[in-house]
């Protein structure tokens, strides 16, 4: 029978290419995630504008988020823009892709050719996710307002460009919870099912007695997601209008600040800062489900 290489047998070429696989990515995490984000955190006390070193920058305290709370008038609209972008996500795009899950699940005729329709938005920037949806928005030549007669500007009008967003972001987040809730139901034990049909149940009660606790875990997952997703929501906002105008975000602010005419880099590393905090409580969340099911 043929043994395993013990860590001492292995060659000088292979240790130095498996040195490589893991000091490589981890210098690149380290050098494009960990220190920008880490600079952030720190920037975010100081009122450095971006003209000059870092040197020079003043250190503020509290002060950027002092103001951030209580004199930045964007910043709660933003807030509460993004807890609707959470709760529509969540509430709307949840059931339908958990409702498109189940009926793939049947294995009906070509479930396939669905599965990869459904799917196929997922695999688009949220960028062209904008464009696109611009085909049914447009004022003058939108498919909606054509089918109607409407000349209303879903994406310029205060009134309903938040939810035209929406739409756009739910078209393509469907078909990622769908995703997510199919490879939790074909881990379901059949003989669960077995079992409830044994006992009499319809398909409904044993959708949600037997399989819907059982894909506890996956609810929790879509739920980070969600979060994530809700605070990201960045490319398709500012391809509309730049996050102004009705549409403000937390990561628009944040670039408006930093890379915008006021070039306020402190100021905007703060709201970034809020926003890396919200989410690293949801991500912590996410990795403890994740290690725990890799235990199990």
């Amino acid at each position: 029978m043929a043994r395993y290489k013990g860590i001492n047998q292995i060659s000088g070429v292979d240790r130095i290419v498996v040195a490589l696989m893991i000091v490589v990515p981890t210098l690149l995490m380290v050098w494009l995630v960990w220190l920008p984000a880490i600079g952030s955190v720190l920037l975010s006390f100081t009122n450095w504008n971006g003209i000059g070193s870092i040197g020079d920058a003043k250190f503020l305290g509290l002060k950027n988020y002092h103001d951030v709370t209580t004199i930045y008038p964007p910043f709660w609209p933003a807030v509460r823009h993004n807890l609707i972008w959470l709760a529509v996500t969540f509430l709307v795009a949840t059931p339908l892709g958990m409702f498109l899950a189940v009926l793939l699940d049947k294995e009906m005729r070509g479930s396939r050719i669905y599965q990869t329709s459904f799917y196929l938005p997922v695999v688009l920037s949220l960028a062209l996710v904008g464009f696109i949806w611009q085909l049914m928005y447009s004022r003058d030549q939108g498919l909606i307002n054509g089918l109607t007669g409407s000349t209303i500007d879903w994406y310029g009008d205060p009134k309903y460009n938040l939810w035209a967003a929406l739409v756009a972001a739910c078209w393509r987040q469907t078909g990622y919870i769908m995703l997510l809730y199919l490879a939790g139901l074909k881990g379901v034990d059949v003989s669960l099912r077995e079992a409830a049909k044994v006992d009499g149940a319809n398909e409904r009660t044993t959708f949600f007695k037997i399989v819907f606790p059982v894909l506890a875990p996956i609810n929790i997952i879509v739920l980070v997601v969600s979060v994530i997703e809700s605070l990201r929501a960045f490319d398709l906002v500012w391809v509309i209008n730049k996050g102004r105008n009705g549409l403000e975000l937390i990561a628009t602010l944040v670039t408006q600040n930093i890379v915008g005419e006021a070039s306020r880099i402190g100021f905007g590393s703060a709201l970034a800062t809020i926003m890396l905090l919200i989410s690293s409580v949801f991500i912590a969340i996410y990795l403890r489900i994740v290690m725990r099911e890799d235990q199990r």
